[in-house]
């Protein structure tokens, strides 16, 4: 006999009541923010040119740092999600360790890597690119610390592909690389790009990883935390405010869109098709 779960049971009612305390939790302090900041300080910090130069660069920054990183990490996670070989946990272990370090010691470790005085940062000025105090470095600093989102969730996705549809595709000819393109990618399509809106998100906020390797041209969480310290809450809080809204209205319509690209049903349909179409 199926079960009633439009009635709540007691124990229903006890995990509705422990949720609701966890969004109170996260909800409540940023619904304060916005309500103790006026009209007047959005609109001022609104109009301020340097609140609108370091949204715009916090923005395009974190989208073209992991629209470049993607390139690698796709791959590397369909690599994570159907290979076994030596040493493959100690690889996830490294592909989740930003995860886990302080994101100042990610800062540290990459000012190294990318100073002036190192092979890639030596490298990088003969052809142009600045990392220490440049927009490389920030996409750089953005891409450290939020790459392991996107791996995580496109080696999800590729691991929930059933291998049964490769190999089909390979026994009518199909190439590993055209499977990969037509079969793997489209059915795991939703994940990798659920991956990607997490990276960007992810590398929006970050501050601790791009303060130390690129505090100029500045990011807005460097703004805030600038401001705040120079001039107090009341300064800092309306340009939290607004940058906390933009990144919603992206964050939700990126969302929107994935949920409307690659859906279990056509992506089935779409790698049914290019099985076929091997033949």
């Amino acid at each position: 006999m199926t079960r009633n779960r439009t009635k709540l049971e007691p124990l229903d009612l006890v995990f509705s009541f422990l949720g609701g305390l966890v969004l109170l939790f996260l909800v409540a302090p940023l619904v304060g923010m916005v309500l103790d900041s006026s009209g007047h300080e959005l609109v001022r910090a609104g109009m301020d040119s340097e609140v609108q130069r370091s949204i715009w660069l916090t923005l395009w920054t974190s989208m073209a740092g992991t629209l470049v990183l993607a390139i690698a990490a796709v791959p590397f996670a369909y690599l994570l999600a159907r290979k076994e070989f030596l040493l493959k946990t100690l690889v996830t272990a490294v592909v989740n360790l930003p995860i886990v370090i302080p994101h100042s010691a990610a800062g540290i470790a990459l000012l190294g890597f990318m100073s002036r005085d190192s092979f890639v940062g030596g490298a990088g000025e003969k052809i142009g690119i600045q990392f220490v105090g440049g927009a490389a470095g920030i996409m750089a600093a953005m891409a450290f610390v939020s790459v392991p989102f996107l791996i995580t969730a496109a080696r999800d996705g590729f691991a929930m592909v059933p291998e049964r549809l490769e190999k089909a595709a390979m026994t009518l000819g199909a190439s590993p690389a055209r499977v990969f393109f037509t079969v793997s990618l489209p059915l795991a399509w939703r994940a990798v790009v659920s991956g990607v809106i997490l990276m960007w998100a992810r590398g929006l906020s970050e501050f601790g990883a791009v303060a130390i390797i690129a505090y100029h041209p500045i990011v807005t969480p460097v703004l805030i935390y600038e401001r705040f310290g120079a001039f107090g809450l009341k300064y800092a809080r309306p340009v939290a405010v607004i940058f906390l809204a933009i990144c919603l209205v992206f964050f939700v319509a990126f969302r929107w869109v994935a949920a409307g690209i690659g859906t279990p049903r056509s992506a089935q349909r779409a790698g049914a098709g290019d099985i076929h179409a091997a033949r």
